[in-house]
């Protein structure tokens, strides 16, 4: 059994009104990838902050111990000096820079002159790169020309950099292609290997079975259960800590019947902007159904959300083919057209096109349907109705919010996400598409979207669901298309599809009537 790195006991934060950890106590190993689990909100990051020293002492009580010596952060660089590297989902990178600038920032070898040695910086960002097997990019590179999953390697290495022992991982994988997480991987597994002691913050079950070496779940700011090695516990366990309750079956299983053909798709193509003649979607074909819950799959780059996009509206110039709704051809150019014909699209990036940031609860979930609090006179808003309506949506998805006047941008991600439904819901859409709806939200809020979508189906909307998690789509969907390289290259029902098959046709590994 490895050395214990990290250790942190009886750790209590309180914010105003908020005990935000309450007696945390967990260790971390040696080589290994600790796992840190639980619902938005329950306490992981401001624990990791806790050790980054981003909340210094004396603002917490308990102890940290780093190779058994108390350690007492004032600042983060403290905790740096100490080993610990904290890489957060908002990247902390300057994107006019170089690879190597941002590695070595405030670090930079230097000639006898005070000059930088421009030579050293870019010969020691390389030799670090090489250590990690890191091929894809240079030192001299400009950081604002990598991709998301680049661009944490350049973090990772980074904190090699300053010979971290203790690498925390918050939610890692959030915006990062099939490819790159594969890349990430296995530089996780190379500094294990190293000896690095990693804790990973993860929503994503499948990522911690793989990944991981042992784990540990908080709720409501509490270490609930021991820190237990991945081998010896069940993603229901896991699951039944962090939410609190036994969750035996995430996907509820309602019996449905399918009602008439409400939306059909004939021959759909996208064109692709940069390469003339080049489809991103090409020629697809498929129907859904009143009270249907149709699932597509594909890997990343497969056009699925090109192709619900352009349903949409969202590319109008671009796409070529026909849409129906109930029968009765429509001409769709944008997402008012879109909507006005009763379908309403949950984006993938719910930041950057789902929401209005820095608006309230209240305007980001009536913005779509302005009609539905009309006083009567044009551009008047019943303001009494709205506020009735918002509180509505506010009770009946669970949103954890101070009122309907808080900012959007304060809320976490699921909440956010629930806003987002809210919006559509009041919407009352006939055929509603969401793109990657679970992504980056807790265990808790999914199950309740699970709930929500279960019974909207049940009520006779046509749900279309994008997802990346497979274990999602097979338990959600009645019927599953998988897209490949932009073509719809199979179709299967709940009962036809497991995860083998999706996965040979996604890959292009096996094609229709082989």
């Amino acid at each position: 059994m490895s050395e214990v790195v990290l250790r942190m006991e009886h750790i209590v934060k309180e914010f105003p009104g908020v005990r935000a950890l309450d007696n945390v106590n967990f260790e971390a190993r040696a080589g290994e990838v600790l796992a840190l689990m639980g619902e938005n909100g329950a306490g992981k990051s401001t624990l990791m902050k806790v050790l980054g020293g981003v909340w210094p002492y004396p603002t917490y009580q308990g102890d940290i111990f780093i190779a058994g010596e108390k350690k007492r952060f004032y600042t983060t660089r403290e905790a740096e000096e100490s080993g610990v590297a904290i890489i957060y989902q908002e990247l902390n990178l300057i994107p006019e820079l170089s690879v190597a600038e941002n590695i070595f920032l405030d670090r930079q070898p230097t000639s006898r002159l005070g000059a930088i040695d421009w030579r050293q910086l870019n010969s020691d960002t390389q030799a670090l790169l090489d250590e990690l097997g890191i091929r894809d990019f240079k030192p001299a590179d400009q950081v604002r020309s990598l991709t998301v999953g680049k661009q944490q390697m350049v973090e990772i290495a980074k904190a090699l950099s300053k010979r971290a022992r203790i690498l925390v991982l918050d939610e890692p994988t959030s915006a990062l292609t099939d490819r790159e997480v594969t890349d990430l991987f296995r530089i996780i597994r190379k500094l294990k290997q190293d000896g690095v002691c990693m804790c990973y913050i993860s929503h994503k079950m499948e990522e911690i079975k793989e990944i991981a070496d042992r784990v540990v779940v908080l709720r409501d700011g509490q270490t609930i259960g021991d820190v237990t090695p991945i081998a010896d516990v069940t993603l229901d366990q896991i699951i039944a800590r962090m939410v609190g309750r036994d969750i035996r079956d995430m996907f509820p299983k309602s019996v449905r019947e399918r009602g008439d053909k409400i939306l059909e798709v004939r021959n759909l193509e996208v064109d692709q902007p940069d390469v003339p003649g080049e489809k991103r979607v090409k020629r697809a074909s498929f129907s859904a159904y009143r009270g249907e819950i149709l699932g597509i799959s594909g890997l990343m780059g497969a056009g699925r959300t090109e192709l619900v996009s352009a349903i949409f509206g969202a590319n109008p110039g671009a796409t070529h083919g026909d849409v129906l709704i109930e029968g009765n051809k429509v001409d769709i150019r944008s997402p008012a057209d879109a909507i006005a014909h009763g379908i309403a699209l949950l984006t993938e990036d719910r930041k950057a096109q789902g929401l209005f940031l820095d608006q309230s609860i209240a305007f980001n979930t009536t913005i779509s349907s302005l009609q539905t609090i009309s006083a009567g006179m044009v551009g008047t808003i019943d303001v009494d109705r709205e506020r009735a309506l918002v509180e509505k949506y506010v009770a009946q998805l669970n949103v954890k919010a101070p009122d309907i006047d808080t900012s959007v941008g304060t809320l976490s991600g699921g909440n956010q996400q629930k806003v987002i439904l809210g919006k559509w819901l009041n919407a009352s859409p006939k055929i509603f598409i969401l793109d990657e709806p679970t992504r980056g939200i807790d265990i808790g809020a999914k199950v309740e979207i699970y709930k929500l979508l279960d019974r909207l189906a049940g009520e006779g909307v046509a749900i279309i669901i994008i997802s990346s998690e497979l274990s999602e789509v097979l338990g959600m969907s009645d019927r599953i298309l998988v897209m490949s390289e932009g073509a719809i290259v199979s179709e299967f029902t709940r009962e036809q599809a497991t995860r083998e098959v999706i996965m040979e046709f996604a890959t292009g590994a096996r094609r229709m009537g082989h």
